[in-house]
C-alpha cells in the first residue's frame, strides 16, 4: 500500500548520476521535494513526462520545490537519461542496489514488473507528505496540476 497524505516520507540515500548520495531529509527545512517515480529511463511515457517536469521548471521554482527522479535504473542511465531530456533542476537518482528498495519504502514498486509504478509524492519542508498521485497502469501519466495544488499547501 502507497504512502498517503499526513504521512511522514520515510527517508532515504540514493546515488545521482555523479555517484553522490542524495539524501531526502537534506531537504527538510529548506525545500518541498516533489518525489516522482517513474518506471524505466527512456521508455516513452517516462519521456514525456520528465519533458514535461523540465518544461515545468519555473512552476517548481515558484512551489520552491526539489523534483527528485527516482526509477530502478542505474546512476549510469540516470544520467544519459537527464542529459538527453536536458534536464538541469530535476535530480535523478538510482534505486538501482539493493533494486527497488526505496520504492518498495513508499509501497509502489511493481513485483511482477521489477520496476516502480508511476507515482508521485509531494512532500512538505516538514517531511509531511502533502499530496499523492498514483496510476493503475504505468503506461499512464498522472496530471502535473494535481503536484502544483498539493505545492500550494506546502509550508512556505
Amino acid at each position: 500500500m502507497a504512502i498517503e497524505v499526513g504521512q511522514e516520507a520515510p527517508d532515504f540515500t540514493l546515488k545521482n548520476p555523479d555517484d553522490e548520495d542524495v539524501t531526502l531529509s537534506s531537504f527538510r527545512g529548506r525545500k518541498n521535494v516533489v518525489l516522482v517515480f517513474y518506471t524505466l529511463a527512456f521508455s516513452e511515457v517516462c519521456t514525456t513526462q520528465l519533458t514535461q517536469v523540465r518544461t515545468s521548471g519555473e512552476r517548481y521554482a515558484d512551489g520552491d520545490a526539489q523534483v527528485l527522479g527516482v526509477s530502478v535504473d542505474s546512476r549510469y542511465v540516470q544520467g544519459r537519461f537527464a542529459d538527453e531530456l536536458g534536464l538541469t533542476d530535476a535530480i535523478l537518482l538510482a534505486d538501482f542496489e539493493p533494486k527497488g528498495l526505496v520504492s518498495r519504502a513508499y509501497g509502489v514498486y511493481r513485483e511482477q514488473n521489477g520496476f516502480s509504478g508511476r507515482a508521485t509524492f509531494v512532500i512538505d519542508k516538514e517531511g509531511i507528505v502533502q499530496g499523492v498521485s498514483l496510476t493503475e497502469h504505468p503506461g499512464l501519466m498522472q496530471d502535473e496540476e494535481h503536484y502544483f495544488a498539493a505545492l500550494s499547501v506546502c509550508t512556505t
